[in-house]
């Protein structure tokens, strides 16, 4: 078995020949843009990297530099961030552009505590930060570092107990040369070659020390806990149409789920079904409301929601927080797919009727 000192060095002759090119990533020899390397970070969380691509692209098209992002009004970041989901993210990315022009002059702060004193920035971004465009020996604990370290050291400790023991033994394995393409490579490890289902162990440059293969057990690590049963929320969304045929959407609040964007009038999601006449007063406009059939239903990280559509026709009166949209326009508003969902529903449900 080789010294935990080789570790880096196997791995880093390994990325140099196998490094997966990525529109955020810096060519061999120069260093990655923070702003860049942000960007990425962020729009990576909970989202794939052939999604993310795209959008990556488009930003920096829109806003070259993080100043421009500082400048940009909010709702034409949401509507670019449309299909990410989870949308705090991109309020807290606004924000935290705002941040760094403010406090900073527009340059990202380069160590680990000056970032994580940033508005959306968490410790593995601000590990990440600092270690790809910094080359600061940082350590970003993601999904594969937890799956590469978690066969590498045959923890058998389920997630997410084993988390603080996966976060050490990568710390203490990062190295002071070049810790920003070893972070990397940990990371392309797992995508490419560490991968959860059929781990690719003869292409690993760290088969031999391997704890997990030498037992065979890599298919099996890191274990889980097994997860509780998410809970169903029941509510319902108001279809409201103006005689011009303009529908009213509304601001949802900026905190919460889905906050600062644009829905589909809708009743708080509760935990069991409610009769209409019991959330009538919660629509933006009184109405004659006729239930439309069938259900919209989306899932969220902690929860299902069931929502029952109910529609009707209004005067386009103004209405606090609300503007009313021509159904041929509704792409320019940043609607969540949920609101998409149910846009669909009505538009399908009314036009059988």
């Amino acid at each position: 078995m080789r010294a935990s000192a080789d570790l880096p060095d196997l791995l880093l002759a390994w990325y140099d020949r196998h490094r997966r090119r990525l529109p955020w990533r810096a060519e061999p020899g120069s260093r990655a843009d923070p702003y860049h390397v942000w960007l990425s970070e962020i729009m990576l969380q909970q989202t794939t990297v052939a999604t993310v691509g795209p959008y990556f692209r488009r930003f920096l098209e829109l806003w070259p530099t993080v100043s421009d992002l500082a400048a940009a009004d909010l709702d034409p970041v949401l509507h670019a961030w449309q299909g990410l989901g989870y949308y705090a993210r991109a309020r807290n990315l606004h924000k935290c552009a705002q941040a760094v022009v403010a406090r900073h002059g527009g340059v990202f702060p380069d160590t680990e505590d000056a970032l994580l004193d940033l508005p959306g920035i968490g410790s593995y971004t601000a590990a990440a930060i600092a270690a790809i465009a910094f080359d600061r020996p940082a350590t970003p604990v993601d999904g594969n570092f937890e799956r590469v370290f978690a066969r590498l050291h045959a923890v058998e400790t389920p997630l997410p107990q084993a988390k603080p023991m996966l976060r050490d033994l990568a710390a203490q394995a990062t190295p002071a040369r070049r810790p920003g393409d070893y972070a990397q490579a940990v990371m392309d490890l797992g995508a490419t070659i560490c991968v959860p289902r059929s781990p690719k162990c003869m292409a690993c440059p760290w088969m031999e020390p391997c704890a997990a293969r030498r037992l065979g057990i890599a298919e099996q690590l890191p274990r889980k806990a097994e997860k509780a049963e998410k809970p169903t929320r029941y509510g319902t969304a108001f279809w409201i149409v103006a005689p011009t045929g303009a529908v009213l959407l509304r601001r949802r609040v900026e905190s919460g789920l889905l906050g600062g964007m644009m829905e589909i009038p809708s009743s708080a999601w509760a935990g069991q079904r409610h009769a209409l006449s019991a959330v009538a007063g919660e629509a933006p406009v009184p109405g004659d409301w006729r239930a439309l059939p069938g259900l919209v239903r989306h899932t969220f990280t902690h929860f299902h929601l069931e929502l029952t559509v109910v529609a009707t026709s209004a005067a386009a009166r103004p209405v606090p927080g609300g503007v009313w949209a021509p159904l041929d326009a509704l792409g320019d508003y940043a609607l969540p797919t949920l609101m998409k969902k149910i846009v669909r529903h009505a538009l399908a449900q009314l036009g059988r009727q």
